[in-house]
């Protein structure tokens, strides 16, 4: 029978889920495959990024690019996506958007120049923000039953953490022993398998009613969302108070205020202000920004420390990432055991203050310190903490919504996550260069002393970034803390979506 919401105001087509709980784990794995694939290529190429920049010509002002291209076209285009996912159907779209992801992918490792490179890219964030909010309605509407439910937003959790640390090795090892070329071509032939499986083994859903699309909506939240991550980034290369900065920031500002007159007013909002104005919902997007922003400090600066100051080859920096993804799967599932049993809240807030606390030891690090020392205790305690923590994140951003808003709530928590990220990079690198800067101004009485100050500088500039970092997770936890009142039994509740039984 169909299960619906009181809160839907749209009839729900009852999704065509397998009956056999080997079917729906099947359904899992393919889904669990396309969400390590929107993850891994987020980090994948960014040990490979100097050999591709040599390689191609690229230069220091648009290596960037090969990054943000696929950031901005992911976290610009979520929401639209998850609409598209709810009205055409959430199977239809997760297979459209593995086989497009599989065709860009493909596309980037062929690249002969950078202009096709950077514009494959956004094509992969572009079918990427198709795929992941189908994903996660998908996989909210296949799992009805509360331990089953936890199991799979476990597993969810743990591909959603660790693909960023699989992707860095991933990258170290294709580097070293192929190809730049692989670290987009690998895509590929992985998309198109999951797609096949997916024809078999993913039942149908989708929601009924007005399908309209609010375009004006998806234009001025795409481009708002777009124009405040390039703001942002380019606020770590030209400053603050730079004119393309500046102007960058007013506009994302004014489209994005633009946006919210525009939902408030739709009849067929892109973005229901139900969606956020819950207290649970609202507090697991803003922690997922929050954490978004604090976690790239790991990724981003612990990755120049291993290269740059000890002296660590591509592969060597791929393995030392392993620590991170074990101590994922670890967190993720001690997590799933314990969310029925204490709620999200707890696990949320333990988890995300753990983390920041390993982001804390991470400030310990200098010029000569070991890895065993120094980097792998903070890389456990960090992964384990966001192990814990993406299940009930996930979890809770779905709590009591609409079956009509299951794709659009799914993509934010993906959206905030991404654009976290993204603005989370230039202000750390903003930070890291101004403390690099000081430490030079502070300790240098010449400039013949510049040189021999440049590591230690440089260290400085590290340990102040992961203090920023482990600061903006502390706050995220506090969030949640307040925020966050879902009890055990509402994240247990097969109501969220319409369901089938």
């Amino acid at each position: 029978m169909s299960i619906s919401t009181s809160s839907s105001q749209h009839a729900s087509v009852a999704p065509d889920i397998p009956e056999k709980s080997g079917s729906r784990w099947l359904a899992l794995a393919v889904i669990a495959v396309s969400q390590l694939l929107i993850v891994l290529d987020a980090t994948i190429v960014n040990i490979a990024l100097p050999t591709a920049q040599a390689d191609l010509g690229i230069s220091d002002a648009n290596r960037q690019w090969m990054i943000t291209a696929y950031t901005l076209a992911f976290g610009g285009l979520l929401l639209l996506g998850g609409r598209i996912a709810d009205f055409t159907g959430r199977k239809r779209a997760f297979i459209i958007g593995l086989l497009g992801f599989a065709a860009a992918s493909a596309l980037g490792g062929l690249a002969q120049n950078a202009e096709t490179l950077f514009a494959a890219r956004a094509l992969q964030g572009a079918f990427g923000a198709l795929m992941a909010p189908a994903a996660l309605s998908l996989l909210t509407v296949t799992f009805t039953e509360a331990k089953e439910r936890a199991r799979a937003f476990g597993v969810y959790g743990a591909i959603a953490g660790g693909g960023g640390a699989v992707g860095l090795l991933m990258g170290g090892v294709l580097t070293e022993y192929a190809s730049w070329r692989w670290t987009l071509l690998v895509s590929t032939p992985i998309a198109i398998v999951a797609a096949v499986a997916a024809i078999r083994f993913v039942g149908e859903s989708r929601a009924e009613g007005n399908t309209r699309y609010d375009l004006p909506g998806a234009i001025t939240s795409t481009g708002g969302l777009v124009a405040l991550v390039y703001g942002f980034t380019k606020a770590a290369s030209d400053g603050w108070d730079s004119a393309t900065t500046i102007g960058f920031l007013i506009a994302a500002g004014v489209l994005l205020v633009a946006f919210v007159v525009i939902e408030l007013r739709s009849s067929h909002p892109l973005l229901p202000m139900r969606v956020i104005l819950d207290r649970n919902r609202g507090g697991s997007y803003l922690s997922a920004l929050l954490v978004g922003a604090g976690m790239f400090g790991v990724f981003l600066f612990l990755t120049y420390y291993l290269q740059l100051t000890l002296g660590y080859s591509a592969l060597e920096t791929g393995v030392a990432f392993l620590p991170f993804a074990a101590g994922i799967i670890l967190g993720a599932g001690f997590s799933a055991q314990m969310l029925t049993r204490v709620g999200p809240r707890v696990l949320m807030f333990a988890g995300m203050l753990l983390a920041a606390a390993g982001m804390v030891l991470l400030t310990r690090i200098g010029l000569d310190t070991g890895f065993w020392t120094h980097v792998f205790p903070a890389e456990l305690i960090i992964s384990f903490g966001m192990g814990v923590t993406f299940g009930p994140m996930s979890n809770t951003a779905l709590v009591g919504v609409a079956d009509h808003d299951a794709g659009v709530a799914s993509a934010l928590i993906n959206t905030t996550q991404q654009i976290g990220g993204s603005l989370g990079t230039a202000l750390l690198n903003t930070i890291f260069t101004s403390a690099v800067a000081g430490y030079i101004v502070d300790n240098a009485t010449d400039p013949s002393q510049i040189p021999a100050l440049q590591g230690a500088a440089t260290v400085h500039g590290y340990t102040v970034a992961f203090w920023v970092s482990a600061a903006v997770i502390a706050v995220a936890a506090v969030i949640a803390l307040l925020l966050v009142k879902a009890s055990r039994e509402e994240v247990a509740s097969t109501d969220a979506v319409a369901v089938a039984v």
